[in-house]
């Protein structure tokens, strides 16, 4: 039988994965609340109000995607293992270059198994805070979209700050439906974003020495209580100061759809969530939501030291104060019409660009 950290042509992968899912289960813990009768009601929630938020998202927004997203609650456990098999797939362009370099060397199976402990020290720590995960990283033709609800921990942050859990359970289905509804809603979007992240992957050149002291590095930086991915992520680990202005594009996209995703969920909040303003309040600095495959922005250093969903939330704002809340369609035009980071900063340069003009203007017949 093939080993399963082998990709084909027997190329040694440089991370050990069952030791990352091991050691991430191992960290991320068990809660005992997901065991209690607080935990039965989270299945039959989560289905009905994963598809009520569908809807709120779509006659707000105006996407729609084909279908309806598949709700799945997990334990930390079962967050673990989805988001696994997802990293493999994503990284395996750069994780099959740094296996032909590992093949002949005398500390690749130390290399793999130090690579796999610390990549599962990342992804349990990870697994404690994630709250709501759209996975657009599902294989083509799996059934339905997969959008995740980690139960031990929504049901962690209910008791901890009693919120009803109904609404706080609306509340965290809309961001995640909102990303689903941009990336199906959107035909052109899921294929360039994933050309995007193969643009970065292909960015890096490690060996593996700098694989190993990158990999400690950052464990030492988890444990003075710092995530060693905020400047950078894995890329950020090898990538030089030029290679860096590369993950600018994928910056400002990346900005663009959480501050996207935080403007619906607030203002769908306030029609039909009690409680909403308390519960951004509180969780203003947990960044509560996932949003786009947490565990991919923070690996792949999707998340600028500016904050991209602040970032991303003021340019939407600006846009719609400006023009409407149908000005936003033009960005959904086809890559050329996206926002460039310098266009989030300054949002009348990217209202200019796409010949966008507000609703005072358009009536007066002025620019």
């Amino acid at each position: 039988m093939t080993d399963p950290a082998t990709p084909a042509g027997n190329v040694p992968d440089p991370v050990d994965w069952p030791t990352a899912r091991r050691v991430a289960r191992v960290v991320g813990g068990r809660d005992p609340l997901s065991l209690s009768y607080l935990g039965t009601s989270l299945d039959r929630d989560f289905t009905a109000l994963t598809e009520e938020a569908e809807g709120y998202v779509a006659d707000f927004t105006g996407l729609r995607g084909p279908g309806r997203a598949t709700a799945a609650v997990l334990d930390r456990g079962g967050w673990v293992d989805a988001n696994v098999e997802s990293m493999r797939r994503l990284l395996a362009p750069l994780t099959q270059r740094l296996g032909e370099r590992l093949a002949s060397s005398a500390i690749a199976p130390l290399g793999r198994i130090v690579t796999g402990t610390e990549v599962g020290v990342l992804l349990g720590y990870l697994s404690q805070r994630v709250l709501g995960q759209y996975d657009l990283l599902v294989p083509e033709g799996a059934s339905g979209d997969a959008v995740y609800y980690v139960g031990p921990n929504v049901l962690g942050l209910e008791k901890r700050f009693a919120f009803r859990p109904r609404d706080f359970r609306l509340w965290i289905a809309i961001h995640e439906v909102t990303h689903r509804a941009q990336f199906t809603g959107v035909p052109w979007l899921k294929s360039y974003f994933l050309s995007l992240v193969d643009k970065t992957l292909n960015i890096v050149e490690p060996d593996p020495r700098t694989l190993l002291d990158a990999m400690r590095r950052a464990g030492d930086e988890l444990r003075r209580g710092r995530n060693p991915l905020d400047d950078g992520g894995i890329v950020g680990l090898f990538a030089s100061r030029e290679q860096r202005g590369v993950l600018d594009q994928v910056q400002a996209l990346m900005s663009l759809l959480e501050g996207h995703g935080n403007f619906v969920m607030s203002e769908l909040g306030r029609r039909h969530v009690a409680g909403e303003e308390r519960m951004a309040r509180i969780l203003h600095t947990r960044r509560q939501a996932s949003g786009l495959n947490s565990v991919v922005q923070k690996l792949l250093g999707f998340e600028m030291k500016m904050r991209q969903y602040d970032v991303g939330e003021r340019f939407i704002r600006a846009v719609t104060d400006e023009a409407g809340l149908g000005v936003l369609d033009a960005a959904w035009q086809g890559p050329e019409a996206l926002p460039t980071l310098e266009e989030l900063r300054v949002p009348s340069q990217w209202l200019t660009r796409v010949g966008a003009s507000s609703p005072a203007a358009r009536a007066t017949g002025t620019a």
